[in-house]
């Protein structure tokens, strides 16, 4: 979840937690760490009467898509720019009636755009001065770990390449919390004065309190600001969730916006299926990440492309072996499924019949090429040469992928 619309990775069972800005922000300030005072708008006469509430001296309208690039990108109504900076609330309405409804191209969107539901009318503030902060997960200290530096609002690797004395790291006592010297201590090395090294330190601690509030495995906040007024403000941030800690967490997931994802991937993590659209036209049904990868790569050595990358998982049932099956029939591009299962945790008898009952129900028209290897594999292949059904077995990985390249070049 960005604060500032990129989207980032999410785990099994789910790819990506996508939250739109307006709602990362909203789960800082509901923390007491200070963000832009904002209000979320649908249309554009909502849009103006925020900006006649804010009763700020400048207003920012930002477009609400997950990808970032907005302030470079053009609207299919001519409007040129997803971010906006005026005085005058009337311009607020009339910047909104040419973004809601209409879709944003930018560098990270598919070149049609994506369509503007939302935008966020905030206060604009200046920043007189930029620094990097940032709690995270660090497996070498096992627990959290804040870092800091007083370089903000640029790539934090290449500070820590080109001066690594300007990142401040401080090992958090995952029982006691982060302390007030601690705080304090971050807080002077971001280069925080006077009365602002309090606040900052303050900000500090209840960033932590998010961290843990939210399941965070991640909050980077860059630039952690200080503006002319002397007001020390979080202008944008990224969090990282734990996908483990959803059952604590339904609040959180339920803002899923899943709304700009691959609607395949989101119908895959319905069913807890890892599933990722590539450009070719060999879908690859595999249990384990690693495996999956070796048969892509087997499928592109033997002059095929992938068309998916599905990893099953390994505690799979026969019901999600049916919905990956109609997933990858769902896909025009699909030209013959390789099934690749090597059997620990799974057990081959159940991805057996599951590939009979979708064979059948789906009536699958593409070719069909399967190894299976390991637990009850026996089993499972004498369920597959008993079904009538015309699948090509394989010996193993190498003699799968030349089959499932072979039937696409009989076809």
């Amino acid at each position: 979840a960005v604060l500032e619309g990129s989207s980032l990775s999410r785990v099994s069972p789910r790819r990506w937690l996508n939250l739109q800005e307006y709602q990362s922000k909203k789960l800082m300030q509901d923390s007491g760490v200070t963000v832009q005072r904002f209000f979320v708008a649908d249309t554009a006469s909502e849009a103006l009467e925020a900006a006649k509430r804010l009763k700020a001296k400048e207003i920012v309208l930002k477009a609400q898509i997950l990808a970032g690039g907005r302030g470079k990108g053009v609207f299919d109504s001519g409007l040129k720019g997803g971010v906006h900076l005026t005085k005058d609330p009337a311009v607020v309405g009339e910047l909104a009636g040419k973004m809601l409804g209409f879709s944003l191209t930018t560098k990270q969107t598919p070149k049609e755009g994506v369509k503007v539901k939302t935008v966020m009318v905030a206060e604009a503030l200046d920043i007189s001065r930029e620094t990097y902060f940032a709690i995270l997960m660090d497996r070498s200290c096992n627990g959290p770990v804040m870092v800091g530096s007083p370089q903000g609002g640029v790539d934090i690797e290449e500070v820590a390449a080109a001066t690594p004395e300007l990142i401040f790291k401080e090992v958090i006592d995952i029982f006691e919390g982060v302390r007030d010297d601690q705080a304090l201590r971050m807080a002077a090395n971001l280069g925080f004065k006077g009365p602002l090294e309090r606040q900052a330190a303050n900000q500090i601690k209840r960033l932590y309190d998010l961290f843990l509030k939210v399941d965070a495995t991640q909050v980077e906040v860059n630039p952690l600001g200080e503006t002319p007024e002397g007001q020390v403000v979080c202008f944008d941030a990224k969090i990282n969730f734990d996908d483990n800690a959803e059952f604590r967490q339904k609040a959180v997931f339920a803002m899923d916006d899943t709304a700009e994802s691959d609607p395949l991937e989101t119908e895959a993590a319905r069913h807890d299926l890892k599933y990722i659209g590539l450009d070719g036209n060999i879908a690859c049904f595999v249990n384990g990440a690693g495996l999956a990868m070796a048969t892509c790569d087997i499928i592109d050595l033997h002059g095929g492309k992938p068309a998916n990358f599905l990893d099953l998982g390994g505690g799979v049932k026969e019901n999600q072996v049916y919905a990956a099956f109609k997933l990858l029939t769902a896909d025009p591009k699909v030209e013959a499924i390789l099934v690749n299962i090597f059997g620990g945790i799974v057990n081959c008898a159940i991805i057996a019949n599951g590939i009979t009952k979708a064979c059948r129900e789906l009536e699958l028209k593409v070719p069909l090429v399967v190894r299976l290897e390991g637990t009850n594999v026996q089993e499972a292949k004498r369920i597959l040469s008993e079904s009538g059904l015309p699948i090509t077995s394989a010996t193993d990985l190498d003699d799968a992928a030349k089959k499932a390249v072979a039937a696409i070049a009989k076809n």
